[in-house]
């Protein structure tokens, strides 16, 4: 039976032999202890994914008893387990020596310490720099609808997450998801940035006293595989994420993903994640170290460099993309605004008939309700001044304050072309 080790380093296969007596909990620990080097009393395993969180609660379930069989757990071929260990509990380097020898033209002499400030080190960043995430059911709902029914999880989809951060506690309010004109396939979204209609967007945001947070994006079912192990993000992914992040300019900044895991009874379920990319990935991203060029022979598992750095102990050229993703608490909200106007960039062009048929059918609410809907405010934002009205009218929602009268006029002329 294989079983997929996932930890906070990557994901790692780990073959259990079948003995004549059933193998138990200490077996697979033994196994890990010799595959991984992971000494075993600094082992902590659990089949819930909450043990890899920065701060697990300490009501996740341990696999505590090492007497227990495999068997009885019901793990089966290809199943994952979680193992948690300390910071560099795998790091097994060798003392270096005090001095080298004296180098280059001119004979300069180098000490160990003078080697080390010179190197690269990646290492994994055990905290976010946000406390959680949280997505407004109905934007997360209908991101991943869209996703789930039209396009049956074959492409890759994105959109940019807006909302709000909690000064204090450092948690991420994600209220509404713009998706921009893009071309997706099995491994690659490329996004075709409109920077008019992404001007609009901002000034909606800032009119609802929100502002870009993250990314999200999906993955396809048939995904590029490796025969090196599984992974969460794949090489192309966490150059996007990070350029993004980087692009992105606060601290807080969330990538989430959306993907459809299929069961042994041929059930799927889509699940969210989210995480950060470490500041050394975004570092090494913009100090240009971080390979941006992948080519379709690259295992998708690992990101190229461009220098050599230093990672698991060891001097390396292609990282574990795992050691640059840092989990995140992800929970849900019922935020300000509402998900029925038709969304933009979907293929199909929105007309003015979608807004007369949205006003309607929502007659019965006071105006203002009824265009607390961020895509149709992108609508009829192309009408109106980017400076002035589309910060005003985005600020009569955010206030839920009376519509002065000639928004509500050209909204309703506008619908009437429809």
């Amino acid at each position: 039976m294989i079983l997929r080790i996932r930890s906070r380093d990557g994901t790692d296969r780990i073959t259990v032999p079948d003995p004549p007596a059933p193998a138990t909990v200490a077996d697979l620990q033994r196994l890990i202890e010799s595959h991984l080097t992971v000494p075993v009393p600094l082992q902590r395993l659990s089949l819930d994914p909450a043990l890899l969180l920065p701060n697990p609660s300490a009501a996740v379930p341990l696999l505590s008893d090492p007497a227990a069989p495999l068997a009885s757990l019901r793990l089966a071929n290809g199943s994952f387990v979680y193992l948690s260990y300390p910071p560099d509990a795998r790091s097994a380097r060798p003392p270096p020596p005090r001095v080298l020898s004296a180098a280059g033209s001119f004979g300069k002499k180098m000490t160990m310490d003078d080697l080390i400030a010179r190197q690269i080190r990646v290492t994994r960043q055990e905290a976010p720099l946000c406390s959680a995430a949280s997505f407004d059911r109905d934007a997360a709902n209908a991101f991943q609808l869209h996703v789930a029914e039209s396009l049956a999880f074959a492409v890759k989809r994105a959109g940019f997450l807006y909302g709000r951060v909690d000064a204090e506690t450092k948690e991420v309010f994600v209220d509404f998801i713009y998706e921009p004109p893009q071309q997706g396939s099995e491994d690659v979204v490329l996004l075709m940035r409109d920077a008019d209609e992404e001007a609009r967007v901002d000034a909606i945001a800032e009119g609802l006293g929100m502002r870009r947070v993250g990314l999200v994006f999906t993955q396809a079912v048939g995904r590029k595989a490796t025969e090196t192990g599984e992974y969460t993000m794949s090489n192309r992914e966490v150059v996007q994420a990070a350029q993004l992040q980087a692009e992105g300019g606060i601290p807080e900044w969330v990538t989430a993903i959306v993907k459809l895991e299929v069961g042994d009874d041929g059930t799927g379920d889509v699940h969210f994640e989210a995480f950060q990319m470490s500041e050394i990935c975004v570092k090494l991203f913009k100090d240009g170290i971080l390979e941006t060029e992948v080519g379709d022979a690259d295992d998708p598992r690992l990101s190229k460099m461009r220098k050599e750095v230093v990672a698991g102990g060891k001097d390396t050229m292609e990282v574990d993309n795992d050691f640059f993703l840092v989990p995140v608490k992800i929970s849900d909200h019922q935020g300000p605004l509402s998900v029925g106007f038709p969304i933009e960039n979907r293929g199909s062009p929105v007309g003015m008939g979608a807004l007369r048929s949205h006003l309607d059918r929502v007659k019965h609410l006071p105006f203002v309700k009824r265009i607390s809907d961020f895509h149709l405010l992108l609508q009829v934002a192309i009408f109106l001044d980017i400076k002035a009205d589309v910060p005003a009218l985005a600020g009569c929602v955010k206030n839920q304050s009376r519509v002065p009268e000639g928004y509500q006029l050209l909204i309703e002329s506008l619908a009437s072309q429809g």
